[in-house]
């Protein structure tokens, strides 16, 4: 029996499982069955932690485990002249007795919970020697996920330039005869895997031409691997059907940012190219007269010409230029932009030119990676604006509810190796899965209830000798009812920041604050700006405007030209920058990560305040390379609150949170007593937790007296107004 086997038992027993449990508890099974005492016991304490309350299931899966690993333990028990170890009648209670003889793992992998039992015969080195040897497993396990995640993106990013990949993955000749052929795509069994992690297993991939879907899952699920697979055409979409996947910025070189939205339609850059080498021919034989011997030659140019010209029309060619200044007007380029070298951007902007590339480009089948990242609000307003009217079909993946809600026709449910489909926006979805939840949990609550009343007959009568026969037949049928599983639990989280000790105002204060990165040029001027305990703030406005030049002056990483900023002296400022993953050290663990800024406390003590945002078990083992962006943004969330801030100042904090995370943060900051500022596209973030609106623009910071969706309206109403 392989390890792929027992990782699929546990699969099957408890779907949605973390995949590196899955994996570490299967391959522990197979290497040490045949060597170590007490392997089945392990196993079953770190699956505890996954099984919660569904003690029924675990101990049905740890006596299969038991039967598939009989031979091995046999075979160790029979070399050590031992008693059998049986198999388990019952779910043992391992946090009692029973742990005397081996090691406590709590959510996960816990080596720091071993039970030091009063009056337990325990081996201490020998305890000592497992515990070392579970810690390298998960260490070896952890770099080889890394690794083998970091060779796939290598391999992915080596591949051929632009040019060539959109060629390989659209060919022309394949897209020609696509006139009448359906762009629906039907895949009923499709299996994607990342290095030794399955993705999906069976999954059926549904998408009608025309709608626009959005892929919601928790971090970590797999949606950006499933977006990657279907770009590289691994999942076999069929080939008259044009793909495009918004993932990566583009390389920034002295090609302008108009050229560059222009040349992203490859075929159409193509297609112009020969035209102009088309003309050049004929014009070569026209200047021959009408010499018989070039006849055939020029009615087989003619004749290509033609087509090409046909192609260029169903590509709206003529139009490229306005079309593609439009897109990158609305995504925050201004006419001056439009004509500056790509790597003059930084790594923001150039995501906004992927974005308009794609769009520039129309492809049957659109696919984005949370596009809401790397755009202000102004930007989103105009793409969900943009995006309603999308003529191909629409694959997003994203966590900001409003986006979805703006744009979607359909919702992709990714979970437990499957897609689920919903119609209608993520309002619709959760409304529809709420009230489907509550049906499947009233149903499995009235059969619970049925087989225990048929279980109380059996106990009451069964050896009762009027009521036997009764009693047996009640037996019959509890048999013959089928497996139930629990409904799935509702996935929640919740973030705790530690309550911040009161100080006297003024708390922090911007008094006619004037800043210039340049002489020439004044950023900001005459801002005046008063943050309390109770505030609640949002700031709002085009990327550049200056809000984040702000921040940075209120937390005084920058001195402002003129003016001053007051904090008080007993002040502490919590910090979370739009690009915070790249403060994070990918080689050490989140633990490590936290004793590296903050030393002093005690393994479990980092382990326990990384748990306050989600980080438990094997999680705050692993490597810090290993982990999502949501899973990397919570340890930046739990470094930020060992600051034990007064105010925190959140630069797009929502970026790479799923929507379960979303929540528990938005959640934390109502409770919390200390002072908020933000900066975020996220509607929904900023409705929930902002008091106060400020518009950062022309150089000052306005208070808005309406609401983000009022502020949205105002921003799409003016760029349509624009020539």
């Amino acid at each position: 029996m392989s390890s792929e086997d027992i990782a699929e038992e546990i699969r099957t027993s408890f779907p949605g499982t973390e995949e590196v449990i899955v994996q570490y508890v299967a391959g522990y099974l197979v290497d040490d069955a045949g060597e170590e005492e007490d392997v089945l016991q392990i196993a079953q304490e770190i699956l505890r932690s996954v099984a919660g309350e569904r003690l029924n299931v675990l101990e049905r899966l740890m006596n299969k485990l038991a039967d598939i690993l009989e031979d091995q333990l046999s075979a160790r028990l029979k070399n050590k002249s031992i008693p059998k170890l049986q198999k388990l009648d019952k779910v043992m209670d391992m946090s009692r007795s029973h742990l005397s003889n081996t090691i406590a793992l709590s959510e996960g992998v816990d080596l720091e919970s071993i039970n030091k039992g009063k009056a337990s015969r325990v081996d201490v080195k020998k305890l000592e020697k497992q515990e070392a040897k579970l810690r390298a497993k998960i260490e070896k396990r952890s770099r080889r996920d890394l690794y083998e995640g970091s060779k796939l993106l290598d391999q992915h990013k080596k591949q051929q330039t632009y040019e060539e990949m959109f060629m390989k993955i659209n060919p022309l000749e394949a897209n020609a005869t696509a006139k009448n052929k359906s762009k629906d795509i039907h895949l009923p069994s499709i299996d994607v895997s990342f290095g030794s992690n399955r993705i999906l297993s069976g999954a059926s991939l549904t998408l009608a031409h025309g709608r626009r879907y959005g892929i919601i899952g928790r971090n970590g699920v797999g949606k950006s691997t499933l977006l990657r697979h279907i770009a590289l055409r691994d999942v076999p979409i069929p080939a008259h059907i044009t793909i495009l996947f918004v993932e990566q910025e583009i390389v920034g070189d002295e090609t302008t940012a108009l050229e560059s939205v222009l040349k992203a339609d490859v075929w159409r850059d193509h297609l112009l190219k020969e035209q102009v080498l088309l003309d050049g021919k004929l014009a070569e034989l026209d200047s021959e007269g009408d010499d018989k011997r070039f006849e055939d030659a020029r009615e087989e140019l003619s004749a290509r010409l033609a087509e090409v010209h046909a192609r260029l029309s169903e590509m709206e060619a003529e139009s490229g230029p306005a079309r593609a200044a439009a897109l990158l007007a609305g995504l925050g380029f201004d006419e001056g932009d439009q004509h500056r070298p790509t790597k003059s951007f930084s790594g923001g902007w150039r995501m906004r030119l992927a974005l308009a590339r794609a769009l520039f480009v129309k492809p049957a089948l659109l696919l984005l990676d949370e596009p809401t990242n790397h755009i202000d609000l102004n930007a989103l307003a105009w793409l969900e604006d943009y995006l309603q009217t999308w003529a191909g079909t629409l694959l997003v993946v994203s966590h900001d509810r409003a986006f979805l809600d703006a744009i979607a026709t359909d919702i992709i449910h990714q979970h437990s190796g499957r897609l689920d489909y919903y119609k209608g926006n993520f309002t619709q979805f959760y409304s529809t899965k709420s009230d489907r939840d509550k049906n499947l949990r009233k149903e499995y609550d009235t059969q619970m209830d049925y087989r225990k009343h048929l279980q109380a007959f059996i106990d009451r009568w069964r050896y009762n000798a009027n009521r036997a026969a009764q009693a047996q037949s009640k037996i019959k049928i509890l048999e013959k009812l089928p497996d139930l599983q629990p409904p799935d639990e509702e996935e929640t989280e919740t973030f705790k920041f530690p309550e911040t000790d009161k100080i006297s105002p003024p708390v922090l204060q911007a008094d006619e604050v004037t800043f210039s990165y340049s002489p020439d040029k004044v950023l900001l001027k005459g801002v005046n700006f008063d943050v309390g305990l109770d505030s609640r703030i949002a700031m709002v406005g085009a990327n550049g405007a200056g809000k984040s030049t702000l921040i940075k002056l209120l937390t005084g990483e920058l001195n402002p030209v003129s003016g001053h900023v007051t904090r008080n002296g007993r002040l502490r400022i919590g910090y979370f920058a739009q690009h915070h993953l790249d403060s994070l050290i990918p080689t050490m663990s989140p633990v490590q990560f936290l004793a590296s800024k903050f030393p002093g406390k005690t393994e479990q003590e980092y382990r326990s305040h990384l748990g306050n945002f989600q980080i438990s078990g094997m999680t705050g083992l692993q490597l810090i390379g290993t982990l999502s962006g949501g899973q990397k943004s919570r340890v930046a969330f739990s470094l930020l609150s060992l600051q034990r801030p007064h105010i925190v100042l959140l630069d797009e904090p929502t970026n790479h949170l799923d929507i379960e995370g979303l929540d528990a943060l938005m959640t934390a900051l109502q409770k919390w007593n200390g002072g908020v500022i933000i900066i975020s596209h996220d509607e929904r973030f900023i409705t929930t937790v902002a008091k106060e609106l400020w518009v950062c623009a022309d150089g000052s910071v306005t208070k808005f007296k309406g609401d983000v969706q009022a502020y949205k309206n105002l921003i799409v109403s003016n760029i349509k107004q624009k020539p």
